[in-house]
């Protein structure tokens, strides 16, 4: 039996469905809840809802919203703790609850669909492929093999979310993701698409990109640099996209303070290394992080800086200094620097 025949047994079986996105949800996060809560409604599942934490923040994601009338629910403990039999509790695109999440740690799941690094995924269902690009494409084969159609909302959503996830079928594409985007291009809305591709910018986003830029270090093909304070989360994202463009650069890692965290993003393109296994090293313990080998994030809550300070620019100075310290020790810059400066040492002794 097929991984999308399992489903679908499952949600017939299922009176409600829940679906709980990881906080702060991007659009591939969005478009497969949406695409999970059309092929539940095909099943038969009449009452659905989508939970959400964190911001949104990022002008497509506020765009892909709007435009595609997404109907989010603030997530409510309630809902998950107190669910029937026959309620069912799904995860798109994360897979751990309490990671990334606001689920209490060990709640039971019964569907996990997600393309992340993860171990221990455990569910009644759980089809966790780190291999493909998006977990978008997983939902697009989904309703492919199955005796339904996507309607256009549905079919522009995955769309969207496949070429914003692989940034334009340059990252972390396979072959999946072109037959996905084949199957779903003819049930798509042209100008809906286009829309979602070119939302207006805001000037706190603009601001936070050219703090990125004004405060970036270099460390051979390293680049890292820090915003500050900022409200606009989702800025540094687009900040390490820009960043990790530039010569000689493969490593672009962007961290700034969002309300009571720190927020990292990080990208690669270094073949010798995984950007989400160096952040996951760099804050264990002190945080949430990780991700793919050219795509990463992290969260490291403010309390770990207690009493430092009450001098914020000074803070911010302390937040940078021991953030920086912790990727650079991950990212063996040091090591490699101290090796390379006692061989040169060595070199002009031996002159």
């Amino acid at each position: 039996m097929s991984r999308a025949q399992t489903l679908w047994d499952l949600l017939e079986d299922g009176d409600d469905l829940t679906i709980v996105c990881h906080n702060n949800p991007d659009p591939d996060c969005l478009a497969s809840a949406v695409a999970l809560g059309q092929i539940a409604a095909s099943a038969g599942i009449d009452e659905r809802r989508i939970l959400y934490s964190g911001d949104i923040s990022h002008q497509q994601n506020r765009a892909f919203v709007n435009l595609l009338e997404v109907d989010l629910v603030p997530f409510d403990d309630d809902i998950v703790r107190d669910r029937e039999p026959g309620s069912l509790l799904a995860f798109v695109d994360h897979s751990t609850p309490g990671a990334n999440n606001r689920v209490p740690e060990g709640t039971p799941v019964d569907v996990i669909v997600d393309h992340h690094p993860a171990e221990n995924v455990e569910a009644t269902f759980v089809d966790h492929r780190e291999d493909m690009g998006a977990t978008a494409t997983i939902f697009a084969e989904y309703i492919r093999e199955l005796p339904m159609d996507p309607n256009s909302r549905v079919a522009t959503a995955l769309l969207f979310a496949i070429r914003r996830e692989t940034l334009g079928f340059l990252r972390g594409v396979t072959r999946a993701e072109y037959e996905a985007a084949g199957y779903l291009h003819g049930y798509t809305d042209p100008d809906l698409l286009r829309q979602l591709s070119s939302p207006a910018v805001s000037g706190a986003t603009v601001d936070a990109i050219a703090d990125a830029i004004d405060n970036r270090t270099v460390h051979g093909s390293v680049l890292i640099s820090q915003v500050g304070r900022t409200s606009e989360r989702d800025a540094l994202p687009q900040a390490a996209d820009y960043l990790a463009t530039l010569e000689g650069i493969e490593t672009a890692i962007v961290f700034g303070i969002v309300d009571d965290a720190i927020q990292l993003s990080a990208r690669s393109t270094d073949s010798r290394s995984n950007i989400g296994e160096i952040l996951h090293d760099a804050f264990e313990g002190v945080g949430s992080a990780g991700g793919h080998r050219e795509m990463a994030g992290g969260e490291i809550p403010l309390g770990v800086f207690a009493g430092y300070t009450e001098d914020d620019a000074q803070f911010v100075a302390i937040v940078e200094e021991v953030v920086t310290a912790r990727l650079l020790a991950a990212l063996n810059i040091r090591k490699e620097r101290e090796r390379k400066e006692t061989e040169a040492d060595e070199e002009d002794e031996a002159e």
